[in-house]
């Protein structure tokens, strides 16, 4: 575990590149290097290292942690205890508190427990101009009415870097169980189908819709599924998994499946999600289908959070696939296309900057007002 003489390095670091106007990228392990947009930086500033549990109080269900320990390590400790961390970002548990806080990236998980600032109660950064600055529920107040833990969550290393982030955590299930059911392809069908599982009398931890494609690639038949991961006593358990098996046929599912589908991400050449109104799923959902068996495009989609995402598995036609994604989705008028990773060139086509309004330029400013930190990962700053 590394000592805070090196939080002080770092921040001098910060303050250095700030004061020389040398701008600098952010990296946990640098897994996720591909996500957000092209980032021009005069110097790379890791936080691998930086790593290890600051404070783990069980009895309150909360964790501190340096921003570069992975997710797995975060696991262990917690599970000695009966308790976890929801948090399943796409990937695998290598990955760092850190990324995943500052992405804000979430996975199936979310739908039960919420996004990463549903579970940040505090953390620690560095401004832009190496300012070390501490905020959230286990120190002082916010200002002025200002969540500056909600604002640093998600905002992808631009207004700080993230060194230390306090968690929510949550107690184990009694017992776990994941199952499948098959559901219709496509259509009216699929949408009824859909319907049928919104209002059934059922809580799970994750459901996800998988195209056949993926099904196959975590270990399941080749047929549309439903995966469903459900938790509780024995009693909750077996009363939900009896109400999936009544919408359609149940199939057993490998108990890796949630992690092989992590890990789908791995070796996707780009990925793009559509968010839309859950209603809306199957139109999006069939909209994009015709990009997997044409460009090499896998989709699943968390169906109760209304997020479809596509995986282009062809790095040659990557351009023509999210082409091809991006018409197909058009007709769908409350689809959003969103990108998560895309070849450089392709960022000007699909992503418009996400920081030209005025307030997103004025916090900026607040924080990182060289522009040093991550610049052109949400886009180009005007």
């Amino acid at each position: 575990m590394t000592t805070p003489a090196e939080l002080t390095r770092m921040a001098a670091t910060v303050a250095a590149a700030n004061n020389e106007e040398r701008t600098v990228r952010i990296s946990g392990r640098g897994s996720w290097l591909g996500a957000g947009g092209p980032v021009q930086a005069s110097e790379a500033l890791s936080l691998a290292s930086y790593s290890g549990i600051v404070d783990y109080v069980p009895g309150d269900l909360t964790i501190t942690v340096r921003a570069g320990t992975p997710l797995s390590e975060i696991a262990h400790a917690t599970g000695e205890q009966g308790q976890w961390l929801p948090l399943d970002p796409p990937g695998s548990s290598d990955g760092t508190i850190g990324a995943t806080v500052s992405t804000g990236s979430y996975g199936p998980l979310a739908s039960a427990f919420g996004r990463p600032r549903d579970q940040v109660l505090g953390l620690e950064f560095i401004s832009g101009t190496g300012e070390v600055i501490t905020v959230g529920s286990r120190v002082v107040k916010n200002v002025a009415g200002f969540d500056l833990t909600r604002l640093l969550v998600g905002s992808w290393g631009t207004l700080g870097v993230i060194t230390q982030i306090s968690l929510r955590l949550r107690a184990r299930s009694e017992m776990e169980r994941t199952e499948a059911i098959v559901l219709p392809p496509r259509g009216q069908k699929l949408a009824a189908s859909l319907a049928a599982v919104r209002s059934a009398r059922i809580a799970p931890l994750a459901l996800e819709l998988l195209s056949p494609v993926v099904s196959e690639s975590v270990g399941l038949p080749r047929e549309t599924l439903l995966l469903a991961r459900f938790g509780g006593n024995e009693e909750s358990v077996s009363a939900q998994l009896a109400e999936l098996g009544s919408l359609g046929e149940m199939i057993g599912a490998p108990e890796d499946s949630w992690e092989r589908l992590r890990a789908l991400d791995a070796a996707a050449s780009a990925t793009v999600r559509f968010s839309t109104p859950l209603t809306d799923v199957p139109l999006v959902w069939d909209a994009v289908g015709a990009g997997e068996n044409d460009h090499g495009v896998l989709r699943h989609a968390t169906v109760m959070r209304g997020i479809v995402r596509c995986l282009v598995n062809a790095p040659s036609g990557s351009e023509q696939a999210l082409s091809s994604l991006s018409a197909l989705a058009r007709p769908v008028e409350s689809a959003r296309l969103i990108p998560e990773r895309l070849g450089g060139e392709l960022w000007n086509r699909f992503a418009p900057s996400a920081v030209n309004d005025p307030i997103s330029r004025r916090v900026k400013q607040a924080f990182d007002p060289g522009n040093i930190l991550n610049p052109g990962i949400l886009g180009a700053a005007q």
